[in-house]
């Protein structure tokens, strides 16, 4: 018998360091195929209804929140189980009410083949709505992130920023992000690997070391 573990089918929540699962979907900025997004950081999220209040809130400050993310190398693509026509329709509303433009593609995923294929549909939480949910993709396509939230929830856009920018900071730098940091704030050194480089690093100048597995550093003096 083979001791391989199983693959993953698309029936199940992708994992973190998986290629994302790919689609092409109606949108309403067009037809959209996730892999044409390689070279962009991509967060996909989804919600469970137009015209619902909390996913309003959310829509609301993604949309305010656009160039944060646009700067970031990042394209936002919402999701959610109803028709391009009520995603409109939707749309054009939270522009009259809260004068914003929504200007990132919403998918229409009334088959709910896209739902299905990123294990938003949650059968305990709804049998056809979609949960909240946040995926974080690389511009190599592989998931980096994800966060789910129930439906009574709404989603925190600084949160998501701070996601994304420890994730690039990280991948810049080797390094690792600490708790509730933000960007310009020290990072952690990855711990050392053998005896000797545990002894160097414990008089290493260059960072502030607490003890010889856990030691800071300021990326704004790095040479």
């Amino acid at each position: 018998m083979s001791a391989s573990a199983p693959a993953a089918t698309n029936s199940g929540i992708p994992r973190i360091n998986e290629p994302a699962p790919d689609f092409e979907a109606k949108t309403t900025n067009g037809t959209l195929k996730l892999s044409d997004l390689k070279g962009k950081w991509v967060v996909l999220f989804s919600h469970p209804a137009d015209f619902t209040p909390v996913c309003s809130t959310e829509f609301v400050e993604f949309a305010r929140r656009s160039d944060d993310f646009k700067q970031r190398n990042v394209q936002l693509v919402g999701l959610s189980v109803d028709s391009v026509t009520a995603h409109i329709a939707w749309i054009r509303d939270l522009q009259k009410h809260f004068d914003v433009k929504v200007d990132f593609p919403v998918i229409a995923d009334l088959d709910t083949k896209v739902a299905q294929k990123f294990g938003l549909i949650h059968p305990a939480a709804s049998e056809t709505a979609t949960v909240r949910a946040v995926f974080v993709i690389d511009e190599k396509g592989v998931i980096r992130a994800l966060i789910y939230y129930p439906m009574s929830l709404g989603r925190n856009i600084d949160e998501i920023l701070r996601v994304v920018d420890g994730l690039q900071t990280a991948d810049a730098n080797a390094c690792a992000t600490p708790a509730n940091w933000k960007p310009g704030e020290k990072v952690i050194v990855p711990p050392p690997q053998t005896l000797d480089d545990a002894e160097k690093r414990t008089t290493n100048a260059d960072y502030e070391v607490t003890d010889w597995y856990y030691s800071k550093r300021d990326l704004s003096k790095q040479s």
